[in-house]
């Protein structure tokens, strides 16, 4: 193993000088005054752009909509898939193993880490359900025409086909979908009933968080990719030059039958990057203007190191860019 491998790996520059980390950041310390802010801000800012940008809609173009039909898609519930559960598939309650252990992977960054102490950790999470698939561009299309908001990761990208995972969204414009999608899985009479139960149970739609996002590509048993211990570029769209349709690579072996865990893009969660033991909790008084927000599972560009289960990658809240998307997940 080279050290270049030993190490969390160096910082990424986009084309907007806006930085893709996978190495471990370790925020400085505001105020309590400072911190509140800011967190006060980024939960905020998403509800409120909806709310601007819905009483602009009748000056909004919106004609970047995705309208054609889509092979195994449902054209008339906002393009999600068209199986029993519209392509969410539900994790079951229980432990798994979380971080990685280098005598069991030897790509194993540092900020993989569970502890000093310990290689890997045991989190417990209740069920949730996650999508199959990544957001694809007829999903975000479906959204932008109703909401007007983010239109810029269709508008430049009108000839490319529906079934893409969605690029060039930022982290408000992921979190904005998920907060849609939700209103319309509530409201809608064509919800499967099993959906709908766990939604008025106090579940909501939302981006995974780290946890949850590591459980379903790995599943319950430790291991290193979604299909088992070692890497294969069979399994996986990884050093390629671009994204695939989403489930174009069938991975019988991976873990719950999810496609993309692996490679074609990174995908945002809702977590904040900190060092392990993983919580679900913000700390808000640590939270500062360069927060960086974590993204799991590798790009179509990356080779198979950035593209295990446990690799732990960061951008920037702001940054758009064609190696990265998301999926969603439906949560307590």
């Amino acid at each position: 193993m080279s050290k270049k491998q030993s190490r969390a790996a160096t910082d990424v520059k986009t084309n907007s000088s806006d930085t893709i980390s996978t190495a471990p950041a370790k925020p400085a310390v505001p105020g309590r005054t400072v911190g509140f802010v800011i967190m006060s801000v980024l939960t905020v800012f998403v509800a409120v752009f909806m709310q601007v940008q819905s009483r602009n809609l009748g000056n909004t173009d919106t004609s970047a909509a995705y309208t054609e039909e889509l092979e195994g898609f449902r054209s008339d519930l906002w393009y999600l898939p068209d199986d029993e559960l519209l392509g969410f598939v539900a994790i079951p309650a229980g432990s798994f193993t979380m971080g990685s252990n280098p005598a069991l992977d030897r790509m194993a960054y540092e900020n993989e880490r569970w502890s000093r102490t310990q290689r890997q950790g045991q989190p417990l999470l209740p069920l949730y359900y996650i999508a199959k698939f990544e957001t694809t561009r007829a999903q975000f299309a479906a959204f932008v025409a109703d909401s007007g908001i983010a239109q810029q990761a269709i508008a430049n990208s009108e000839s490319l086909p529906g079934d893409l995972p969605v690029t060039q969204v930022n982290w408000p414009d992921a979190l904005a979908y998920t907060r849609w999608l939700d209103e319309q899985l509530r409201a809608s009479s064509d919800t499967p009933a099993e959906l709908k139960a766990f939604l008025e149970s106090g579940a909501r739609v939302t981006l995974p968080n780290e946890a949850e996002w590591e459980k379903a590509a790995r599943g319950e048993d430790g291991r290193v990719f979604p299909w088992g211990s070692l890497p294969n570029t069979n399994m996986a769209n990884i050093a390629s030059d671009r994204p695939l349709p989403v489930g174009s690579i069938e991975c019988d072996e991976c873990a719950y039958g999810l496609s993309d865990m692996s490679g074609n893009v990174w995908e945002l969660t809702r977590s904040v990057l900190k060092d392990y033991p993983f919580s679900d909790e913000i700390d808000r008084d640590n939270l500062n203007a360069e927060q960086l927000y974590v993204m799991r599972g590798g790009s179509y560009s990356d080779q198979a190191n950035n593209a295990r289960a446990a690799v732990r990658g960061a951008v920037d809240p702001g940054v758009r860019n064609d190696t990265i998307g998301f999926r969603v997940v439906i949560t307590q």
